[in-house]
């Protein structure tokens, strides 16, 4: 009968002790977490969600230095930022050039590209930083994080301008044909985000 007790008694203290051992690997993981964790709320990350306004990006970086872990960081978003802006500009002008019906396609796609690229690329000088976080870490190491975004304005006018002074296509160009499918690109790439 002792030996019975005993059995149920340990049998059931493992039971709780499992049972709350389950419970902790429930809890929320911060970004001091061991590596290999998910990390349920990394800092910046709403902030750095484009919708149908801005263009946004975010990231994070490492380093033994704080300065050094927040430029990496802001490299990082930037350069997210840039290929965000070119796949939704190419979307847009693949749509434009289709329904516009130009006659010597190869040449217009490439004047777009070149627009697109030189486009994106003097928007960084209108990024503005919408977060920025940083943490130390237990090794001494720091983790920064940033979110940054452009007005979508600011490409939009920017690829108008480049397209008004082109001579071989503001012949061709129709700029209400343009925004508007501007327009629908941001929204369809803000319905595919989810916000």
């Amino acid at each position: 009968m002792k030996l019975r007790k005993i059995i149920g008694i340990t049998a059931l203290t493992l039971i709780v002790a499992l049972g709350f051992e389950g419970c902790k690997s429930k809890e929320k993981v911060s970004a001091k977490s061991a590596v290999g964790q998910i990390i349920d709320d990394m800092p910046c990350t709403k902030e750095g969600r484009s919708d149908r306004k801005f263009f946004r990006a975010s990231s994070m970086a490492t380093s033994t230095d704080m300065q050094l872990s927040k430029e990496k960081a802001l490299l990082l978003a930037k350069q997210r930022l840039v290929t965000l802006i070119q796949s939704t500009t190419k979307s847009v002008t693949d749509r434009y050039i289709s329904e516009r019906g130009f006659s010597d396609v190869s040449e217009v796609e490439s004047k777009f590209e070149n627009i697109t690229r030189e486009v994106a690329d003097q928007t960084l000088s209108n990024i503005v930083v919408a977060c920025e976080k940083s943490s130390v870490m237990d090794n001494g190491k720091y983790n920064s994080f940033i979110a940054i975004e452009v007005d979508r304005d600011d490409i939009k006018n920017g690829m108008d301008r480049r397209m008004s002074n082109d001579k071989k296509l503001q012949v061709d160009y129709d700029k209400k044909k343009f925004e508007e499918i501007f327009d629908q690109e941001m929204e369809k790439m803000r319905e595919e985000r989810g916000y």
